[in-house]
């Protein structure tokens, strides 16, 4: 096991590099990029898009306008001055080559260093670690919620299975699987925080106005106060799935002979179903625990970020890629690139803790 995790550890650097040299160059070979932006924004064909979607004003660009050099102007009806777009690119720094940039990137990234944004002017690793707790309670109570729902319902399912219960919930899951995230956290705004009907919630943020003056019990139920309907939006479908995963895996499970022997031999169902059935069927499901946590995290939860106005690394990802923010993109792209492949590893070694018996080693199981 140990050398498994060293040749995945080791295989981690080509891996990484070869992702970010295909993102690299693919997006510089786009049409469009952060130097059009600018010049359409200058020129008045901006698409307010971003704007409406999300609620900015545009100041980020138009720092990067007036901040130019002011003997390089727009000239109107003239369009953009040679001048003024050579200096837009040097700000960019899309004045040296190509291959530079990247190793030059590549050189930053190893010193954590991701540089910054284009249009914010501000450093973007301290953008991640100001919009990382948001998207981190989203995608940690999300998943734990998940599972702790899931899990008891496939196994009371898989248990009786054929009931009217059975059949029930098989409906109410198909139903929630079938709703598109977004919709359901509309409808659940218009219906208890909207004002509509129920103001039970409130509509937008993490924390209150006056979070800081609340006692540590007043902290604590605010916030999840304002989670609550961000996390059920988001929960909604990946219960279905789970609890129907689980429910599929112990049926199997429960077929085996083993299970046969087990109970001819008196052991109670308890014994049978948590003493034997529980590990070997948990197997897939437990071992996703790591790819569940990081697919919420970065991208199950950007469109539940600018639906409750959750200022996260989701809605951050947005605004960078609708900008053409590069160096916010590329930043964003290692750091996902990264935990996603240290998760797979965590993945592999979640399946040895839950089933002892498996093992990576050359030879096979």
């Amino acid at each position: 096991m140990i050398a498994y995790i060293a040749k995945r550890v080791f295989l981690l650097v080509p891996t990484l590099l070869g992702i970010l040299a295909l993102n690299f160059f693919l997006v510089q070979l786009a049409p469009g990029g952060p130097v059009e932006q600018v010049i359409s924004r200058m020129e008045g064909r901006g698409d307010r898009a971003l704007e409406r979607i999300t609620g900015a004003e545009g100041d980020a660009i138009v720092m990067v306008e007036t901040s130019l050099d002011s003997t390089s102007a727009y000239r109107g009806r003239d369009g953009i001055s040679p001048e003024l777009v050579a200096e837009i690119e040097r700000r960019f720094g899309f004045d040296r080559p190509l291959h530079e940039r990247f190793f030059s990137m590549l050189k930053s990234y190893l010193l954590l260093d991701f540089g910054e944004s284009f249009f914010k002017d501000r450093s973007i690793l301290g953008m991640i670690g100001e919009k990382m707790p948001v998207s981190l309670s989203l995608g940690l109570w999300s998943t734990l919620v998940i599972y702790l729902v899931s899990i008891p319902l496939g196994i009371r399912k898989a248990v009786r299975h054929g009931s009217p219960f059975d059949v029930w919930t098989s409906f109410v899951i198909v139903i929630c699987n079938s709703i598109p995230v977004f919709l359901f956290a509309v409808i659940l705004i218009v219906i208890f925080a909207g004002g509509s009907y129920l103001e039970w919630f409130p509509l937008r943020g993490l924390v209150s106005d006056h979070f800081h003056e609340l006692s540590f019990t007043g902290k604590v139920l605010d916030y999840f106060h304002h989670l609550a309907l961000p996390i059920l939006a988001m929960t909604i479908g990946g219960i279905a799935g789970f609890a129907m995963l689980t429910k599929n895996c112990f049926l199997d499970e429960i077929r085996h002979q083993y299970v046969t022997t087990a109970r001819a031999k008196g052991a109670s169902e308890g014994r049978v179903l948590f003493g034997h059935v529980f590990r070997n069927a948990m197997l897939i499901v437990i071992a996703g625990l790591p790819g569940t946590f990081l697919g919420i995290f970065f991208t199950g939860s950007m469109m539940i970020e600018v639906i409750f106005s959750l200022d996260g690394l989701g809605l951050m990802g947005f605004e960078a890629t609708m900008n053409r923010d590069y160096p916010v993109m590329f930043a964003g792209l290692y750091i996902s690139t990264l935990m996603g492949l240290f998760v797979k590893i965590l993945s592999d070694i979640t399946y040895v803790l839950v089933d002892p018996r498996i093992h990576f080693d050359a030879g096979g199981v």
